[in-house]
């Protein structure tokens, strides 16, 4: 493996052939078998034309071609909010770790989103997931993110727009169940991922993040025996992007150390 190229590829389902879906959705599929037991009716991975036609995909392979990993994300439309770039699913082959292969597909997404749909605006994001190491890093690494230590106690009115209008008409491609309820005060879908592919245990230290606190944070809020996840709504521009920088990070974890030894 002598390099990496890292592709974008946008809203596939509106110009691929038939034949060139399949082979992404192959290729996607042989990686994200390789990090779950079972993989995923979900985003990219249905290989359904119409839901490639919401989905940005960055794609990393070899000089050989051969795929190592993918991030995907969904793009839904908000009335009132445009755009909402939903996070979404990132999976990268065992062969391909220690390359920090999940932040560079990431940045790489979010940088080609950006001057593609919002060059000098900012973008609503959304994420749900019940990964203490997901839910840390992007209260990290986006504003204005609710639920989050750094963010107020309260949602405001377009964060629970937007949540309600996600939980209302986005459930299926987030792969959130119809009995689920969204705590609008936690922004926390109550038994999202029960018996799913991805429910996860709460003392599993391997989806732990790094900074205790902020794994102490979501773990507060999330009843894994329930199969609870977060619905995180935030923001991102290219004003904001350069977060990703790791003084930016040790900064608000500082700040959060800080609060915490004085509470």
């Amino acid at each position: 493996m002598k390099g990496i190229n890292i592709t974008t590829v946008f809203y596939p389902g509106l110009s691929f052939t038939d034949w060139e879906l399949e082979e992404l959705t192959m290729d996607l599929r042989d990686v994200a078998s390789e990090c779950f037991t079972d993989i995923p009716y979900y985003q990219a991975l249905t290989g359904e034309r119409e839901e490639l036609e919401r989905t940005v995909i960055a794609l990393a392979k070899d000089d050989n071609g051969e795929l190592l990993g993918f991030c995907s994300s969904l793009v839904f439309d908000v009335p009132n909010y445009g755009k909402v770039l939903h996070l979404g699913l990132t999976c990268v082959s065992p062969k391909a770790r220690g390359k920090k292969l999940t932040h560079k597909l990431a940045s790489k997404l979010l940088m080609q989103f950006l001057l593609k749909e919002s060059l000098f605006g900012s973008v609503w994001v959304s994420n749900c997931a019940c990964v203490l190491s997901s839910l840390g890093n992007v209260a990290l690494y986006f504003e204005n993110i609710y639920p989050s230590p750094f963010s107020k106690s309260r949602p405001s009115l377009d964060h629970l727009n937007i949540a309600k209008y996600i939980s209302d008409h986005y459930r299926e491609p987030i792969a959130i169940n119809n009995e689920a309820v969204l705590n609008t005060k936690t922004f926390v879908f109550e038994g999202s991922v029960k018996d799913a592919v991805f429910e996860k245990d709460g003392n599993d230290a391997r989806y732990f993040h790094r900074n205790r606190e902020l794994t102490n944070f979501y773990k507060n809020i999330i009843d894994f025996e329930r199969g609870d996840e977060v619905l995180q709504i935030g923001k991102v521009s290219m004003f904001t992007f350069p977060k990703y920088l790791w003084n930016t990070s040790k900064r608000k974890s500082s700040f959060l150390l800080q609060n915490v030894k004085e509470a």
